[in-house]
């Protein structure tokens, strides 16, 4: 069963030991704004997966993010959201693929969902093949002991 939350709030995401973020729901408005983001449309058709992957995360991630905690600057003082200090959080590879789990990931179960093989029109059996033999006489009772 789908269950909806119908408050749309933000929720806080742990990323790494003593770093959270609090992020929008996961839209279908924020998927479609993240895909028409020129960083992400103005990718050369050359770009491999995993620039595709990177360029999307941190398109999503500037939308997404509202506030954080446990995030600084070099001298270790706290600092605010803003679309390069994103860029940058999600360059530490542990955070990028805790953001990923977390976050994307569960947004897109549906899809995968929607992906699965589905049972043929008639049925399950229909137009499948018999791939075991027929018996040739019934099978003996086993024995009582």
């Amino acid at each position: 069963m789908l269950t909806l939350d119908l408050t749309n709030a933000p929720r806080w995401h742990d990323l790494a030991p003593g770093v959270r973020v609090q992020l929008r729901p996961l839209t279908t408005a924020l998927m479609v704004s993240t895909r028409s983001d020129p960083a992400v449309e103005g990718l050369p058709e050359e770009a491999s997966d995993e620039e595709r992957a990177v360029a999307f995360a941190k398109s999503l991630a500037r939308r997404a993010v509202l506030a954080w905690e446990g995030v600084g600057d070099a001298d270790g003082n706290s600092i605010e959201p803003s679309p390069e200090a994103i860029d940058a959080l999600l360059d530490v590879w542990p955070i990028f693929e805790a953001f990923q789990l977390t976050y994307v990931s569960k947004g897109l179960l549906l899809e995968q969902e929607k992906n699965a093989s589905a049972l043929s029109p008639n049925g399950p059996s229909a137009g499948a093949t018999d791939t075991a033999k027929p018996v040739k006489g019934r099978a003996r009772t086993a024995r009582r002991d």
